[in-house]
């Protein structure tokens, strides 16, 4: 038979048709070796889950995973450089690869990747809700890829014959842009309840609408979810966050009944309303200031500070109308809560720190005439340095997620402004590579007004020409200066003093004119 009979038999059963979905190219030839191996030893093997759908969405995938009808010692017997250290069947082949030079001697870096191949299997009643109590291996693919979570990831391709095995139709449910349960939704999610924000995940990650046979299955098993480890949950939610579509990925939680199960405070902001100045409830707001900070591509404890800013305010709500509501003190109550969140998912003490600190101080705004350089210093402080810039980029999602058209207003624009100025470095004495104990103990110049005016005017001279600031030049100059009369060097000390005023009169104007301010 060939392959254009195959390709036209609907009736092929297993081995149905060669496949035009996959490009091959996306298969490292270190992948497609161990798929060689595996069949040359006399055993069929198959690429099998997410990576076989990315390469049928035309992405390169993250993981390689490959299955196959060897036992695991089995597979320890092909592989020399193998490992099996779980009850699962799964066993990790170290691949060696080479990358660009590493820097010593022109040697090529050796780099060290782990591929998971498994037998093919199928298991047991999951009695936790997340393992099966029992694993049997078997010779038949179709016994592994009926256990799979999502038609789109039960699906096999073997890159040596360029065959594909897709039993419940998840192809189509690829082009249909669907996530459905393989076999009986419930069951499956009875099985493993992480499967349930699973299918959330991967729906806010690859844009996929959940079938809703699937959704409704999520809702009636969403308990399940409390069986998972909080660390499992965690993970599943970081990488909703740092999809695309992280407002898609929270807003299908929340309508699954999942949310209310993993993070009941934010569940509680839905339908919290704001006053005039914002567009939508809080859990809207939240969602959307989220959805800013993934659209800059921000990273994961700005996504979690914009999430979680305003997680305060519903037990801070006063008044009904909006004209009359306020959420005073939501910044305390919010960084308080979102402490009691993050250490309940086991987030590390950094991030539980950083995200915080950022919802504790992101009401730091004032009227324009009112924002000074010694507020602005006193943000600093209470945030610190090497955090002032995320928390304005996290008052950019705030005020993005409130529905504003602007989300850099000219007064926030001069918090930058004023930032930039006060984070300045000094233009002084300090710049030079000698001071004043060098000219007292080194050049055995008198101490007394003498030594601030030739520092003063040895910082003039490095303004003008800064590759004149060496120990050596500078020592020499300062003998050469400290012969002078006084009022000579009076004069040369001021023109640094004036020059110190300039430079830094035009350093401000920069910074002003970079932010468009006055």
């Amino acid at each position: 038979m060939n392959k254009q009979d195959l390709n036209n038999n609907s009736n092929m059963g297993l081995e149905g048709r060669f496949s035009n979905k996959i490009d091959k190219k996306l298969i490292p030839e270190y992948v497609q070796n161990i798929v060689i191996e595996l069949q040359n030893a006399g055993f069929s093997a198959y690429l099998v889950g997410g990576c076989v759908r990315d390469l049928i969405l035309k992405r390169t995938p993250k993981d390689w995973d490959v299955t196959t009808s060897a036992k695991p010692e089995e597979i320890m017997g092909v592989f020399q450089d193998a490992f099996y250290e779980n009850s699962f069947g799964t066993v990790g082949v170290k691949i060696r690869k080479t990358g660009g030079n590493d820097g010593a001697e022109g040697e090529m870096e050796v780099q060290t990747e782990i591929i998971e191949v498994t037998p093919y299997r199928t298991e047991g009643d999951y009695s936790d809700g997340r393992h099966p109590d029992v694993v049997t291996f078997s010779d038949n693919i179709k016994d592994d890829l009926q256990r799979r979570d999502f038609t789109m990831n039960a699906i096999a391709y073997d890159p040596i014959k360029d065959i594909v095995i897709d039993e419940y139709n998840g192809i189509k449910d690829i082009e249909d842009k669907t996530i459905r349960a393989v076999g009986e939704p419930t069951k499956r999610f009875n099985e493993d309840g992480l499967r349930l924000i699973r299918a959330v995940r991967f729906s806010a990650e690859i844009g996929f609408m959940i079938n809703i046979d699937t959704q409704n299955a999520i809702v009636s098993q969403s308990e399940t979810l409390k069986k998972i480890a909080v660390e499992r949950i965690r993970d599943e939610f970081d990488k909703m966050l740092m999809s695309n579509q992280p407002a898609l990925g929270i807003a299908m939680a929340q309508k699954l009944n999942l949310l209310a199960i993993f993070c009941p405070e934010l569940d509680s902001a839905l339908h919290v309303k704001q006053n005039q100045a914002h567009s939508y409830d809080v859990f809207e707001h939240l969602l959307r200031s989220c959805q800013c900070a993934a659209d800059k591509n921000w990273r994961l404890e700005i996504r979690l500070a914009a999430l979680f800013h305003d997680i305060g305010k519903p037990p801070t709500k006063r008044g009904n109308e909006t004209s009359n509501i306020t959420f005073y003190g939501h910044e305390v109550v919010g960084a308080k809560m979102t402490k009691v969140i993050l250490e309940r998912m086991k987030y590390p003490a950094k991030t539980v720190e950083f995200v915080t600190k950022l919802i504790r101080w992101h009401m730091f705004f004032s009227d324009t005439e009112q924002i000074t350089a010694s507020a602005v210093r006193r943000m600093i402080v209470n945030v610190g340095k090497e955090n002032i810039w995320d928390l304005l980029d996290l008052r950019t999602c705030d005020r993005v997620g409130t529905g504003r058209p602007k989300e850099n207003p000219y007064r926030l624009r001069k918090y930058r402004s004023l930032i930039e100025e006060v984070m300045l470095d000094p233009i002084d004495v300090g710049m030079l590579k000698i001071d004043g104990n060098t000219l007292i103990k080194d050049l055995n110049i008198e101490a007394g007004p003498m030594i601030g005016l030739i520092l003063n005017a040895l910082l003039e001279e490095v303004l003008e020409k800064p590759e004149l600031n060496t120990y050596e030049h500078l020592t020499k100059r300062a003998l050469e200066l400290s012969m002078l009369p006084m009022k000579q060097l009076n004069d040369l000390a001021e023109k640094g003093i004036i020059k110190k005023k300039d430079l830094e009169d035009d350093q401000i104007a920069e910074i002003r004119k970079k932010h468009s301010i006055k």
